[in-house]
């Protein structure tokens, strides 16, 4: 019995995709159906489905398919087309666009010097030759004003409504805080949703190299706000030695990476204590740079002492080396992720295995239970010792990924059924599990 095209659309259409509820043919899921000697492919074009639905939705399709008499080889293709942000419909013309890189700096938990390393690299850029503004997009806590001894200054709309920033020792410069004064900010998503979009697309900032936005800790409705809003370069994390802050590394990763927005690096904030001589006091644990650096994947661009004149302005002072460090890395790191032609592995996981398969044939797979007993989140190792919390006993026997997220050019971001949601592996550790367990 020959294999069709036309059986296999009504074959697919026992196929529902569980956010619309509605078959995958009918709602336009499938193309590219080709037949030949029994060989079918077909491709699935979903717009806003993660890994986990499209990797279902995918199993599904190729198993209806196989039901076919006839059928020998079925090869479905899933293909995630990006629905349409915000920052697709500004206008050309838009001061934004005058903007040549838009870094975000950004923490998950607030106390970090998020703000305070904001400031100091947007100087340090001046200073080295390129035109620089910052935005403080934190609206229930704006610094900058402060940080920069601006408390009183005003905001001046032009006579087409674009915001004017304020000028302030070579920076551009526009805040929350210069609008709101020292009024506290109460407001509801909606309304904090508008703000943000206006104040973002709505600040002439004429043409610079470089806009550093100084975001609001979290990763809540406010950061998925502007990174819809305006297509960010990259994001630099801030964290510190103390443990809650590496906690919130791997969900400020993540965040970014779903919303396709490439990581530059890991700051590491108050990493130590400068004793003189050479010395140095560890504060807040020894440092955790290169740890960080090895388990997320991604650079750490520096580990910036703990001092009294950091915080006090943005004069210089005894940390204007590491400082100066910072920023020569992210430029560096910014031209390595602009120049990055590394493809993407496409993923796939059952109840056994996760399956990383490259488009130049190479492929690995590795066990669930292996993977899970290497991961090393806050809940399965010990962020102060490194001692390892989790065991093989611990690990259920039916382990399984319910979601995986992949991380640029680096890893993959996994959610596991027994309630693990912040474990980041490598592509690099990956491979040499995948090594290990072959042989």
């Amino acid at each position: 019995m020959s294999v069709t095209v036309s059986k296999t659309q009504s074959a697919l259409q026992s196929v529902v995709n569980p956010a619309s509820h509605k078959n995958i043919v009918e709602e336009g899921i499938v193309r590219n159906i080709t037949v030949e000697d029994g060989r079918v492919s077909f491709d699935l074009v979903l717009s806003s489905a993660s890994v986990s639905v499209a990797h279902e939705i995918r199993m599904k399709a190729e198993e209806a398919v196989k039901t076919i008499p006839g059928v020998t080889e079925v090869l479905g293709k899933v293909i995630q087309q990006r629905p349409a942000a915000v920052r697709d419909s500004i206008p050309a013309e838009a001061p934004i666009n005058k903007v040549k890189n838009i870094i975000a700096v950004s923490s998950a938990k607030g106390g970090v010097g998020k703000s305070t390393m904001t400031a100091h690299l947007a100087r340090q850029l001046s200073l080295d030759g390129h035109r620089v503004g910052i935005l403080d997009a934190d609206l229930f806590g704006p610094s900058i004003p402060t940080l920069f001894h601006l408390k009183q200054a005003k905001v001046y709309a032009k006579e087409n409504q674009q915001l004017v920033p304020v000028d302030c020792q070579g920076l551009k410069l526009m805040s929350f805080g210069f609008l709101l004064g020292d009024q506290p900010a109460v407001m509801r998503g909606p309304v904090v949703t508008r703000y943000i979009q206006q104040i973002l697309v709505g600040t002439d900032w004429g043409e610079l190299d470089y806009l550093l936005i100084d975001m609001p800790p979290g990763t809540g409705d406010i950061q998925l706000t502007i990174t819809q809003t305006i297509r960010l370069t990259g994001a630099v994390i801030v964290t510190t030695p103390h443990t809650l802050s590496l906690l919130d590394v791997a969900r400020g990763i993540i965040m970014f990476e779903k919303v396709e927005v490439p990581i530059i690096g890991i700051l590491e904030n108050m990493a130590f204590l400068d004793t003189g001589a050479g010395g140095k006091m560890y504060v807040f644990g020894t440092s955790k740079a290169a740890e960080l650096g090895e388990r997320f994947g991604v650079p750490v661009l520096a580990d910036i002492p703990l001092t009294d004149s950091l915080s006090k302005g943005l004069q210089d002072g005894p940390e204007q080396a590491f400082i100066e460090q910072s920023v020569r890395a992210i430029l560096t790191q910014l031209e390595r992720i602009k120049s990055d032609t590394r493809t993407v592995p496409h993923i796939d996981f059952d109840d056994r295995y996760v399956t990383l398969s490259w488009s130049g044939g190479e492929s690995w797979q590795v066990k669930n239970f292996d993977l899970r007993l290497i991961s090393q989140d806050a809940l399965s190792v010990n962020e102060m010792t490194g001692e390892r919390i989790i065991t093989a006993d611990d690990i259920r026997a039916d382990i399984a990924a319910k979601e995986i997220t992949p991380l640029g050019h680096y890893g993959i971001a996994i959610a596991w059924n027994d309630g693990h949601s912040s474990a980041i592996y490598t592509y690099k550790n990956i491979r040499q599990i995948a090594a290990i367990t072959k042989n």
